[in-house]
């Protein structure tokens, strides 16, 4: 606790409210940033309740709207920071423009779809990723330290969704890549971070249509997804984790971090990686799948090898 209460913190909205609970918990002062400041009955969720329930953990919440898709709203937050910290150790970059563009075109071809289909996935969900994280360096390589965390999915690899959406989580997984091997001799880290399926409000309030269809012909059971909560305890891990730098510039996913570091989601359950055999059979035949043991776990190669030879 003593160690976080000297570390500042940024993440958005969304699932960015469970890392700022976890973070909060720990002690931390969390930046929660995103457009709606004030409760609405139009919008659920506010900054302003999420900052109260991460000064409820213990934490120091300081929440600022923020508008991720303008340029100068990001200066200004960064400029705050600095002018009020000088210090930033943790930049979550999760901002996202594209949900519910992304539902009005699932099933629409891409020769169809206007081009806010394009914009919206990739302009708040790659190029402010981009923005946020030239700022946020500058400050971390000042001090020699700091890891930026950025939230892909694994439609970096497999057909979810739209094009649109592949192409920003494959360009921001390309993005930490490249950007944590420039960072690393700042002993500053830079990593994709991929959960599963999350219980975000957005997610529960369209679950009866999510579970009437499928992806890649896999039923989608929301109740198995994770809690919001369960990527900031993946970040606290990481935060904690003396071998960070060993990891910087790769993929990795929540799960994956939850086997390694022996924690559990905010109700108790256990996940397993993308890589464990009883997941990937699971969601076709859930009867296989709950006889195979989570031990047995497939090489990433052999996962990007197989996307690629499928898609």
């Amino acid at each position: 606790k003593q160690w976080y209460q000297r570390r500042v913190a940024i993440t958005a909205g969304g699932i960015g409210r469970g890392i700022a609970l976890a973070l909060g918990s720990e002690g931390a002062t969390v930046y929660i940033t995103g457009r709606t400041l004030d409760p609405s009955s139009s919008v659920p969720g506010s900054l302003k309740v999420t900052a109260d329930e991460v000064t409820a953990r213990g934490g120091v919440a300081i929440p600022v709207q923020c508008d991720h898709g303008e340029d100068q709203e990001v200066h200004k937050l960064f400029d705050k920071i600095q002018k009020e910290h000088g210090r930033i150790d943790l930049l979550v970059n999760n901002a996202f423009k594209g949900v519910t563009t992304i539902g009005a075109n699932r099933n629409t071809p891409f020769w169809d779809q206007q081009m806010d289909s394009w914009d919206n996935v990739i302009h708040v969900g790659l190029r402010c990723h981009f923005l946020a994280s030239q700022y946020a360096a500058k400050l971390m390589i000042e001090r020699q330290n700091g890891l930026i965390c950025n939230i892909s999915s694994p439609g970096a690899l497999f057909n979810f969704f739209t094009i649109p959406y592949g192409v920003g989580k494959a360009g921001l997984d390309k993005m930490s890549e490249m950007c944590g091997k420039e960072l690393k001799k700042h002993n500053v880290a830079c990593v994709s971070l991929w959960p599963a399926l999350v219980k975000t409000e957005h997610i529960m309030s369209v679950k009866d249509d999510l579970e009437k269809s499928k992806i890649n012909g896999a039923k989608i059971n929301v109740d198995n997804g994770e809690t919001v909560e369960y990527a900031g305890r993946a970040i606290v891990a990481l935060m904690n984790d003396p071998n960070l730098m060993q990891k910087s510039g790769k993929t990795i996913t929540t799960a994956d971090l939850g086997s390694e570091f022996g924690f559990k989601d905010a109700d108790g359950r256990t996940h397993h990686s993308l890589r464990c055999l009883k997941t990937g059979i699971g969601m076709r035949y859930p009867w296989l799948g709950a006889v195979i043991p989570s031990f047995i776990k497939i090489p990433w190669s052999w996962i990007v090898a197989a996307a690629h030879h499928y898609y």
